[in-house]
């Protein structure tokens, strides 16, 4: 059975590029136990064998909280892993044909910087929409500015499938985000290099109300 997608949450995205101090595991855990609503991993640099086993570790921990756990990119690894499902980007491979591969039970989210491109994932049957950056970010190199509230509105607007919003957001920006009308935020930094990340992930929930 698919797992839901809360609205009003908030998914964590695991990185150990940005910071050392914590495994995958170890992020997910500490954000999990902040409030995180659901997990994402992202692991750009390590071989297949590596990430196969911190996706399997990530599991576990995600699986204890019965919180939704997603791979980003991978197909494979969220298929042979048993991840809740995966989160494409624009040139990863076809949503359509994940689903093929990952079946009607899981979770498969897609990536859109434009309402054309976010009508075009949602028509190819994805379960959520990631859209960003909202705001500044400093953890991808970004070659155009960010979407910013008034388009995010725009996207929401149009759309009748969860949005995800992701880029730049912390708890000094992140209640105007879900009243542009995001259904999830997605966050990195604030909450990964944070010095006690399930601290971080607290800040964040109380700055919503």
């Amino acid at each position: 059975m698919k797992l839901e997608i809360k609205k009003g949450g908030i998914c964590v995205i695991t990185d150990s590029l940005i910071q050392n101090r914590f495994t995958h595991e170890k992020l997910a855990e500490l954000a999990i136990k902040g409030g995180a609503s659901l997990i994402q991993l992202r692991e750009k640099q390590k071989s297949d064998a590596d990430l196969f086993e911190i996706a399997q570790k990530v599991k576990v921990v995600c699986n204890r909280f019965k919180i939704p756990f997603i791979i980003n990119d991978r197909v494979d690894i969220a298929l042979l892993s048993g991840a809740d499902g995966v989160h494409l980007g624009q040139n990863d491979l076809p949503i359509v044909v994940a689903r093929k591969i990952l079946g009607e039970n899981k979770i498969i989210g897609g990536s859109a910087g434009s309402l054309a491109e976010a009508k075009q994932v949602e028509r190819d049957g994805a379960d959520y929409i990631g859209i960003g950056h909202i705001y500044h970010t400093s953890t991808k190199e970004k070659l155009s500015e960010p979407l910013g509230l008034e388009k995010l509105k725009e996207i929401t607007s149009q759309i009748s499938i969860p949005i995800f919003a992701i880029g730049g957001i912390n708890h000094k920006n992140i209640k105007p985000v879900f009243l542009a009308g995001a259904s999830v935020v997605a966050v990195i930094s604030c909450v990964v290099s944070a010095e006690n990340p399930e601290l971080a992930m607290k800040e964040l929930i109380s700055s919503c109300v």
